[in-house]
């Protein structure tokens, strides 16, 4: 695996000449780039006898004017350690002065960060709301250790040990490209039911979780379709996004874009009524009381699951209670593989949250815990089993 080494200006740098080693033990090809305050610390010339490989250090003193952009693309994987305050900071907000941080916004491949501070610093409402972006962002945080710290103080703060990290990049190395040649086709968001030309029904979903599955998805290696119903969010990276309004439209689309899907994933929260019938014209307020007659919508998920063949299904349950015993009975009657299940009409997470807790049940009879985490780490740990479970599915039938 190709590896980006950030090194950010910390006493803790010395550390990351042991993750250098470590790394290039274990047969990865490494290349550093070090902060200006980094230098200050541990000289370039250490990272390049470890690594064979000339330390990316000034902006302004490379060979080519777009050598950032070239690192970016030639490499799997940009590991940040130690990742100081001011490093966090820079990264959160875009900044673009020197070559990690530049290197940082050019870089679409998976970030692992592993911060390094003083525990006052580490604590501080600002470094934790970066934190927060740079997670919701799908970067993972490798979190520091508690202990005594070179400052005197002792606390959180102190970045993970070599040994962690190297761990931390060994799960993701197994992780990397493990859905390549794989088509994923995930829905995502919520459908508007229109009422007349100007009103609609619809619901709280912001579709962040279905677009963090189709991120994960397209950087595990996979061709991903994502049909999505009316959001505020950006497409992912590489991937193909299906605008859609109605539920009608969303069936439209799953069923055209089925055929060479290998996993289906309906985390769209899909509108269960519509007004069958909708009236050119605007309806006039009045003072009378209206009432209208609703239809079902199309049960997109139960004809899924009926014509799914040989894919493999997931669908989600947005439930206010009884989280488990619905994600269960959903799986059996939609004829599900996987059923997320997760409870929504809370603030803090489910709908229009950064962050997820759910359930998974599964077609084995398991009900596992994804315990709270930003939904784009949600995202990976539903791949992890989705992996998983379709290996023992494949086991049992073989037997």
């Amino acid at each position: 695996m190709k590896i980006i080494l950030g090194v950010g200006g910390g006493i803790a740098a010395y550390k990351s000449a042991e993750l250098a080693r470590l790394l290039m033990q274990q047969g990865h090809q490494v290349q550093a780039v070090m902060t200006e305050a980094a230098q200050r610390f541990v000289t370039p010339m250490t990272f390049a006898a470890l690594t064979g490989r000339k330390v990316l250090t000034d902006l302004f003193a490379i060979e080519n004017a777009i050598d950032h952009i070239g690192t970016a693309q030639e490499n799997d994987l940009l590991v940040v350690a130690p990742a100081t305050a001011d490093v966090l900071a820079k990264l959160a907000h875009g900044l673009a002065g020197d070559f990690l941080s530049t290197l940082y916004l050019a870089f679409t491949g998976p970030v692992l960060l592993a911060p390094a501070m003083n525990v006052n610093m580490w604590q501080h409402p600002a470094t934790r709301e970066n934190v927060e972006t740079l997670k919701r962002r799908g970067n993972r945080v490798i979190e520091p250790g508690s202990g005594y710290l070179a400052c005197g103080m002792t606390g959180p703060g102190r970045m993970a040990e070599p040994e962690e990290i190297a761990d931390a990049i060994e799960r993701e190395a197994r992780q990397h490209r493990d859905l390549e040649g794989e088509t994923v086709l995930v829905t995502a968001g919520p459908t508007q039911e229109p009422l007349d030309p100007v009103r609609y029904i619809s619901n709280r979903s912001s579709g962040k979780m279905g677009y963090a599955l189709a991120e994960a998805a397209a950087a595990r290696g996979a061709r991903v379709v994502l049909i999505s119903g009316p959001v505020h969010l950006a497409a992912p990276h590489g991937v193909e996004v299906i605008g859609v309004r109605t539920a009608v439209e969303m069936r439209e689309r799953v069923f055209e874009n089925l055929e060479p899907a290998s996993i289906v994933i309906k985390a769209a929260a899909v509108g269960d009524f519509h007004l069958s019938k909708v009236p050119d014209q605007k309806r006039k307020k009045t003072a009378a009381r209206l009432s209208l007659e609703l239809d079902p919508t199309p049960d997109i998920l139960a004809e899924l699951g009926r014509k799914k063949g040989d894919r493999l299904l997931v669908g989600f349950a947005a439930e206010t209670e009884n989280l488990r015993q619905e994600a269960r009975r959903k799986l059996e009657s939609k004829n599900c593989d996987m059923v997320v299940g997760n409870l929504v009409g809370g603030a803090d997470v489910g709908f229009e949250s950064d962050e997820n807790e759910v359930v998974l049940a599964l077609s084995t009879g398991e009900t596992l815990a994804l315990e709270r985490a930003s939904k784009r780490e949600i995202a990976d740990r539903i791949f992890d089993e989705i992996l998983k479970l379709r290996l023992s599915l494949h086991a049992t039938h073989e037997a």
